[in-house]
C-alpha cells in the first residue's frame, strides 16, 4: 500500500518519477487562463484565515458541499468563517475521487507545510496552522504568486474595465507579467436583459457613443488599442450553450443591435441574436489576428439552471452544469469561414462537454495554417472545468494524442479565483508524467530521457510561452 500523497503522489512508474521530479517540478508556471483580481494582486492583499482565501468564491467547493447535503447557510449564508471552514471539513472524506481532496490536500502540504488529513477531527488544528501562516508577510498576494514560481499569468477582464489595476502592478515592479485578457462576453449577449446599461459603460470607457454596429466597433478599437498597450495576448469568449454561428450580415446584425439597445434586449429574438454574434465574432477574429492575439473559445456549459438560486445568488455561484448540445457542426462553420476571410488567429478550444473532445482534436488538424512557426493555428485546451480531474486530464490528453500531436499541448491553467491554486499546475504534471511513463514501459515510445525530458517541458511551460508569444527570456 502506497503512503497517502507522499512525494512519489500518482506516479506509478520508475519513468513516470523521474520525468516528475527532474524535470516537470522544476519548470516554472504560466497561467494564461485565470480569474484572479487585479485589485488584490496590485494592493497585494493579505488573508486572515483559510476560509477566505478557499471559499469566499470557489464555486467548486460550494458545488462539493451542497452535494454532501451541507445547508447553504454554511457555504454562501451567514455562518462565521470558522463554522463555515468546519463544514467543508466535514464534506472532505465524502470526496474520494473529488479532485478538490487531492487539491485541497496540496495546498495544505505547499503552503502551510501540513500533512493533516482534512476531516472534522482535524479542523481545529488546521485552522489554527493556517492563521498562524496566513499571518506571515510571506502569504501576500503578490508573494504567494511568486512562491509558486509563476513568471506569467492572464486575468480575465472585461473590454469596458479601466485596467488601473494593471497598470498600477506593471509600475509597481512586480517581477511576475500580469497581463489583460480580452473577455467580450456581455456586449455579445444582446439578448440578455441588461445590454443596454452595459453599453452604456462601455461608451463612457471608451468615449465613443455606441447606437449602432459601427460605433459599437469603434468603442472595441479603443478597448482593444488599450489592451494591447499592456501587453495582452489573448483574447476569451464564452459562448455558454454552445457555439452559434450563420454567415454574417453586417446589415441585420445592426438591426438586432439597434432594438437591443431600444428593449434592453427583451425584443431581440434567438436568430436575431445569432446572427449579431456572428457578425462580431468576424470582427474580433480579424482583430486578433492582425495584434497576433490568442482566441480562447469555451462552451458547452448550461448557467444559472437553478432559477431559485440564481435569483438568490447570481451567477458564477456553483450551480451551472454540463450542456448536452454537440455544436461542432457549427465550430467548424464559424473556423472555415474565418479562415476564408483572413480572421482566424491562433486558436484554442475548449469544450465542457466531454462528448467533444474528439471532435476538437481533429479540428486542430483540420485548420492549421502551416504558418512557418511550427505551432498549430487551432489546438485544444486543457480539460475544462468538470473535466478538470485525473480521469478527464487522462481522457482528454488520450483523445488529443490519438487524433492530434500532444507534444504541441498547451498543458495546464488555473481557471481559479485562489491565490492558493497552483498546485493544480503540479498535479497535472504528475498526470502527464504518469501517462507518458506508462506509454514509454509499455513499450509503446522510446525510452530516451533527452526525448522524453523535452516532451515534458514543451507541454508544461515551453508550447504555451511560444504559442502565445508571451514576453519572457529564454
Amino acid at each position: 500500500m502506497k503512503k497517502f500523497m507522499d512525494e512519489d503522489f500518482l506516479l506509478n512508474t520508475e519513468t513516470a518519477q523521474v520525468l516528475f521530479h527532474n524535470y516537470a517540478e522544476k519548470l516554472p508556471i504560466i497561467d494564461y487562463h485565470c480569474h484572479l483580481s487585479p485589485k488584490e494582486i496590485a494592493e497585494d492583499v493579505h488573508y486572515s484565515n483559510i476560509t477566505e482565501v478557499w471559499l469566499y468564491g470557489d464555486h467548486y467547493k460550494w458545488r462539493a458541499m451542497r452535494s454532501c447535503g451541507i445547508d447553504e447557510k454554511y457555504i454562501t449564508g451567514d455562518a462565521s468563517d470558522f463554522e463555515k471552514f468546519k463544514a467543508y471539513c466535514s464534506a472532505m472524506p465524502k470526496l474520494i475521487g473529488n479532485p478538490l481532496y487531492h487539491w485541497s490536500h496540496l495546498e495544505l502540504q505547499r503552503y502551510f507545510d501540513c500533512d493533516l488529513v482534512i476531516n472534522e477531527e482535524n479542523c481545529e488544528e488546521i485552522w489554527k496552522i493556517t492563521a498562524e501562516r496566513l499571518a506571515q508577510p510571506d502569504m501576500s498576494a503578490q508573494q504567494l504568486i511568486t512562491k509558486s514560481d509563476v513568471v506569467l499569468l492572464c486575468t480575465t477582464d472585461d473590454p469596458a474595465d479601466s485596467l488601473e489595476y494593471h497598470k498600477q502592478i506593471a509600475e509597481s515592479g512586480f517581477k511576475t507579467k500580469v497581463l489583460p485578457a480580452f473577455r467580450p462576453d456581455k456586449g455579445m449577449n444582446i439578448e440578455r436583459k441588461g445590454i443596454t446599461a452595459y453599453l452604456k459603460t462601455l461608451s463612457e470607457s471608451t468615449g465613443v457613443e455606441i447606437v449602432d454596429i459601427d460605433s459599437l466597433e469603434k468603442a472595441y478599437l479603443v478597448s482593444l488599442d488599450k489592451f494591447d498597450a499592456l501587453g495582452c495576448k489573448t483574447a476569451d469568449h464564452g459562448m455558454d450553450d454552445g457555439v452559434v454561428f450563420v454567415k454574417p450580415d453586417r446589415f441585420h446584425a445592426n438591426e438586432a443591435l439597434k432594438k437591443a439597445i431600444a428593449s434592453d434586449g427583451a425584443d431581440v429574438s434567438y436568430d436575431e441574436a445569432v446572427m449579431f454574434k456572428s457578425q462580431m465574432i468576424r470582427f474580433f477574429g480579424c482583430e486578433y489576428k492582425k495584434r497576433k492575439w490568442v482566441m480562447q473559445l469555451h462552451y458547452g456549459v448550461k448557467r444559472n439552471p437553478n432559477s431559485e438560486m440564481f435569483a438568490k445568488l447570481g451567477p458564477d455561484s456553483g450551480f451551472d452544469t454540463i450542456n448536452g448540445n454537440i455544436t461542432a457542426e457549427k465550430l467548424i462553420a464559424m473556423l472555415d469561414y474565418l479562415k476564408d476571410n483572413n480572421g482566424l488567429p491562433r486558436t484554442v478550444i475548449y469544450s465542457i462537454n466531454p462528448i467533444e473532445n474528439a471532435a476538437i482534436g481533429t479540428m486542430c488538424g483540420t485548420f492549421c495554417a502551416g504558418d512557418g512557426s511550427g505551432k498549430p493555428t487551432v489546438t485544444q485546451g486543457s480539460a475544462w472545468w468538470f473535466n478538470d480531474n485525473f480521469d478527464g486530464m487522462v481522457a482528454q490528453m488520450r483523445s488529443y494524442a490519438n487524433l492530434s500531436a500532444l507534444g504541441n499541448f498547451l498543458g495546464m491553467l488555473t481557471d481559479s479565483r485562489s491565490f492558493l491554486s497552483y498546485p493544480r499546475h503540479e498535479y497535472f504534471r504528475r498526470i502527464l508524467c504518469r501517462l507518458v511513463g506508462e506509454w514509454v514501459e509499455d513499450g509503446m515510445y522510446p525510452a530516451d530521457i533527452d526525448a522524453l525530458a523535452q516532451l515534458i517541458a514543451d507541454i508544461s511551460y515551453n508550447n504555451t510561452k511560444a504559442y502565445f508569444d508571451f514576453p519572457l527570456a529564454d
